[in-house]
């Protein structure tokens, strides 16, 4: 699944710019401009990393990151505009696992993440799945049959991989919208649903499986058998 990233960074510009480019490398970006803002969505979600900043305007980045050590184990980065040795070592002292200073280069911060990410998430075993033909490797986003890989957009496997781990329940169209699209704030309607089901369908199925039947009325179920 992906990761969500939450990023706690009171520049508006350059918040916006990180969660573009964590987007980019299909993880879930998540924007919070100060402490009370991230303790919210801190409430709400659970967070595979943050990115937190130092110097926020209603609190202490610091204080912050001892309430989130406290809490549980979520990884997390400081961005800071110091360069400073101490604030640095102390920044680690506190658990962080990196620490990035401004200006910074957005390639650098997105290789630190995924470097965090594999250090903190272990070593995992590919989630694999078969059926008939057609091979999907999750983790690492890899669809084949018979040894051909299909290319697949983001949001076709976005839904590929919603009805394999629901397989064999009916997802209405409302819960499929809110998995793809609205968890992202992209709201779109019925009909660019049915068009990616479509678009979908017509690159994994064959003349011997059909592993999308459509429910009319409801919406869709995932009907391939394992092999």
């Amino acid at each position: 699944m992906e990761k969500k990233i939450l990023v706690i960074e009171d520049d508006e510009l350059l918040n916006s710019g990180l969660c573009y480019n964590i987007q980019k490398y299909d993880m879930t970006p998540y924007s919070a401009y100060g402490v009370e803002d991230a303790r919210s969505s801190l409430r709400a979600e659970t967070f595979d990393l943050i990115l937190l900043d130092v110097n926020l305007p209603d609190g202490s980045g610091f204080d912050l990151a001892k309430e989130i050590v406290s809490q549980g184990r979520i990884p997390f980065i400081f961005l800071t505009a110091h360069n400073l040795e101490e604030e640095m070592v102390r920044g680690l002292q506190m658990g962080a696992d990196d620490y990035i200073v401004k200006p910074f280069s957005t390639k650098v911060v997105m290789e630190k993440i995924q470097a965090v990410l594999r250090r903190c998430g272990g070593i995992k075993q590919p989630e694999i799945y078969t059926y008939g033909d057609l091979t999907v490797d999750l983790e690492n986003r890899l669809v084949k049959r018979d040894d051909r890989i299909i290319s697949l957009t983001p949001t076709e496997f976005g839904l590929l991989e919603v009805f394999l781990r629901n397989k064999g329940q009916i997802l209405t169209k409302e819960i499929l919208l809110e998995k793809i699209w609205d968890v992202k704030e992209n709201y779109v309607n019925e009909h660019t649903l049915s068009l990616n089901v479509s678009r979908l369908r017509n690159k994994i199925s064959d003349k011997e499986h059909e592993y999308i039947k459509t429910i009319y009325g409801l919406g869709y179920k995932w009907i391939g058998e394992s092999r």
